[in-house]
């Protein structure tokens, strides 16, 4: 039985790639991941030379790769799976080939690493005891609205994953569907310049409006608890 080794890789900072992580990378006999470029450049700054085969898995192409992934297992090939940073499968390719090795029979072993959900959820101080994360949030204004009202009654946190360029618009239509809910906007976390900003989701549409965050933002927002709601204004 051949295993599949789903990679939790560093989302910022290199020193959170675990030894146990080297050690696998180091003797895979294949690599897929999201961007060769970009996996190619954190093996050569962890010292790791390529594995015999590397390839590339993302959104648009993972569903035609579950039949590499079958037949490198098949052979009895030892397989990875990394996306660009964190963990493949959450909001990241992968489900395709965990699905393949799974029916084919085969081992899937995940090893941990860093991911930006628990991250932002412990720095946003809001409760982690419960909560539902979201992804990322569909760009079509119609789309995006129904997909946030479909949390309104929710009394989990909820955790979203967002681009720079659309925080603002998201925390406004967030704050219209909401309301003066609790809210943390996660950024840079990891990396040098990490920084968390806290508020109502009133003042935190007001604080993003005009000027765009660097970095994709994790957003966290209270769940529909009167303990984290601040008073209306209007």
């Amino acid at each position: 039985m051949a295993v599949l080794y789903v990679l939790a890789t560093p989302i910022g900072n290199l020193a959170d790639a675990s030894p146990r992580l080297v050690e696998v990378l180091k003797s895979v006999d294949a690599l897929a991941c999201e961007d060769t470029r970009r996996t190619g450049n954190l093996l050569q700054l962890l010292g790791i030379p390529r594995p015999p085969v590397l390839f590339s898995n993302h959104e648009y192409n993972e569903r035609q790769m579950a039949g590499r992934f079958r037949k490198l297992l098949d052979e009895g090939k030892s397989v990875g799976l990394c996306s660009d940073a964190g963990y493949p499968l959450i909001s990241d390719p992968g489900y395709p080939a965990v699905q393949a090795a799974i029916q084919g029979g085969h081992d899937v072993v995940v090893i941990p690493g860093p991911s930006a959900v628990p991250l932002a959820l412990i720095k946003s101080g809001l409760p982690c005891n419960s909560y539902t994360f979201k992804g990322f949030a569909p760009k079509k204004p119609g789309a995006r609205r129904s997909f946030l009202e479909m949390e309104k009654d929710c009394p989990h946190t909820l955790v979203f994953y967002e681009s720079p360029l659309r925080v603002g618009k998201f925390l406004e239509e967030a704050a219209a569907i909401y309301g003066p809910r609790l809210a943390a906007v996660c950024l840079e976390l990891t990396k040098q310049f990490e920084r968390c900003e806290r508020g109502s989701l009133p003042e935190l549409a007001a604080r993003f409006a005009e000027t765009p965050p660097k970095g994709e933002a994790v957003i966290v927002i209270a769940g529909n608890n009167p303990k984290f709601r601040l008073p209306d204004t209007e």
